[in-house]
């Protein structure tokens, strides 16, 4: 993220903490955190929290913590702690050693929840899920108090002993703060924050038997760290009175929370909860599955950092949630893989064509352009040879006047190689197309015409001998609607997953891109980006499509 600049307009979490500075807030200090919950993969949308929290805090001098909040160990496992902090370190930041776990805090957040009961402000509550619920009331209509509500502060303390000594069963009872059931605000109707999980903790293994629940643990963790800005997105801004309400009766360092608009994106999901019903659903191949929105699946399918953060760039800090057109996310890729990856060329649906007049038995080694927009990429070779293959689409047997590629008695460009002119078509019994009799113009070797004649097509192909056989795996969008959370009563975000998200089919490649590196993305000219799958094998390369070529943001734009 940029650092903050007079010349660039400020957000509006950017102009409170210029205030808070120059106000000598906090010291005069920035002290953020990140603090994903390890309980699934990181998707595209934290993304924008991640770089806002250790934007802010580089561009103030500020430090910015990794902290899990690991309170709920039915969910949680050590596979997601590793897979966030690879994705983080992937988007280009580092936490230094700044990592921490809400798990180093239980020992703290049992004491403060001890404190309440001391200062007669949280109570043991023996009743069922379903009567606490009921009491709650509605936001029209207010709560009840519990019939336990009045225990005595040595009771409840006995209680809350019990609970952590495991001698009671899960369900049996929780802890509440005792607030007020007329509450306008529902979170504040004696909320509960502590519960009893008899399960084995990733981190704790089974020294508890009792966990906060997050909302009690969240700010009071800020407070541990001394966090003086705690940035949340938008839901969080109805449980800000209960967070104050925590740091004054346990008269603790005051975090201040600030909410922003979350990152949505049209064609996806991102909650972490229905990601894992399509892992669980076998609707995609697991969290990095190329068609994922997580960083690890935009990682597998070829998706720069750059691009991410580009793009949380552009879209800004904001107080109202909308939805950005996934487009643009594509055109930051586009503009920036265009700066970065090397030209190759593949043919995806290949077409034999068969140059007569070329020695047979021969090949030869022509120029390429690695990069036309880097001239530090340097060139590379490709053969070519008397029989090669091009895209079935870039021939038409009875071509329209506007169609400027090949057909039979036109003359087109070979890139980086020569002219050539179909004279005769070779069909199978059912008439389909399956070779193309060709004649070279030896003369114009590199694609370039001594005589100045020009043609009005340039084509990419392969060598035929010298090809590398591919599974090519063509992406798309995995929903079919801009919006798949939406559907009619009684459906499912899944009925909306798009048929054909992918496409599976064999294409013939440079014989460069056989040893090409896994996650190395290429520009397969004129088709778009490409990416070496981890599926690879060293006679077998597999290629994700990341991106095609054409850009439907810049038209919008």
């Amino acid at each position: 993220m940029e650092a903050m600049e007079e010349t660039r307009s400020l957000n509006f979490i950017e102009e409170k903490i210029k205030a808070d500075l120059a106000d000598g807030k906090f010291d005069n200090t920035v002290h953020t955190r990140f603090p994903p919950e390890p309980n699934g993969y990181l998707h595209i949308g934290h993304a924008k929290a991640i770089c806002l929290n250790f934007g802010i805090a580089m561009a103030n001098g500020g430090v910015c913590n990794l902290r899990f909040d690991d309170t709920n160990p039915t969910k949680e496992e050590t596979e997601y702690v590793e897979a966030i902090k690879e994705d983080i370190k992937w988007l280009g930041f580092n936490w230094g050693d700044k990592e921490y776990y809400t798990s180093d805090y239980f020992e703290t957040l049992y004491g403060y929840a001890v404190r309440l009961i001391e200062k007669g402000l949280a109570y043991v509550d023996h009743q069922t899920p379903e009567q606490i619920a009921e009491q709650k009331g509605t936001p029209t209509k207010p709560g009840k108090n519990s019939p336990f509500r009045n225990r005595t502060i040595e009771e409840n303390l006995e209680l809350f002993t019990k609970m952590r000594n495991g001698d009671f069963e899960e369900g049996v009872c929780i802890l509440r703060a005792k607030i007020d059931m007329e509450n306008d605000n529902m979170l504040l109707r004696d909320p509960l924050i502590y519960r009893i999980k008899k399960v084995t903790h990733h981190r704790t293994g089974d020294d508890w038997c009792v966990y906060p629940i997050y909302d009690f643990a969240h700010g009071q963790s800020d407070s541990i760290e001394g966090i003086t800005h705690s940035l949340c997105s938008l839901e969080f801004e109805v449980h800000r009175p209960l967070y104050n309400w925590f740091i004054e009766n346990l008269e603790i360092f005051p975090s201040e929370q600030t909410e922003f608009a979350r990152l949505n994106l049209s064609y996806t999901i991102l909650s972490k909860r229905k990601l894992l019903e399509l892992v669980e659903g076998k609707h995609v191949t697991g969290w990095d599955d190329p068609r994922m929105p997580t960083l690890s699946g935009l990682r597998r399918r070829g998706y720069s950092p750059e691009a991410i953060v580009a793009l949380c760039d552009e879209i800004g800090v904001l107080k109202r949630n909308g939805l950005t057109d996934i487009s643009l996310l594509e055109h930051h890729l586009k503009t920036h893989l265009n700066k970065v990856a090397e030209r190759r060329m593949a043919v995806l649906n290949p077409l034999k064509v068969t140059i007569t007049n070329y020695p047979e038995g021969e090949s030869e080694l022509l120029d390429a352009v690695n990069n036309p927009e880097d001239e530090l990429a340097g060139k590379r070779q490709v053969p070519f040879s008397r029989e090669i293959y091009i895209e079935q689409n870039d021939f038409m047997e009875d071509a329209p006047r506007k169609f400027y590629r090949l057909s039979q008695g036109r003359e087109v460009r070979l890139r980086y190689a020569y002219y050539i002119t179909c004279n005769k078509l070779i069909k199978d019994t059912e008439g389909n197309i399956t070779e193309l009799l060709c004649t070279y113009d030896p003369e114009t070797k590199g694609g370039k015409s001594p005589d100045g004649r020009k043609v009005k097509a340039t084509m990419h192909w392969v060598s035929k001998e010298h090809a590398v056989d591919a599974e090519v795996r063509l992406y798309d969008r995995l929903f079919s609607t801009e919006r798949p959370d939406k559907t009619e009563e009684g459906g499912h975000f899944a009925d909306n997953l798009n048929p054909k998200s992918v496409e599976i089919i064999s294409g013939k490649l440079e014989p460069e891109l056989k040893t090409a590196l896994i996650g190395a993305t290429y520009q397969f000219e004129r088709l778009g980006y490409f990416c070496k799958d981890q599926d690879s094998t060293g006679s077998s390369p597999v290629f994700n499509r990341t991106v095609a070529l054409r850009d439907s943001w810049a038209k919008k734009k």
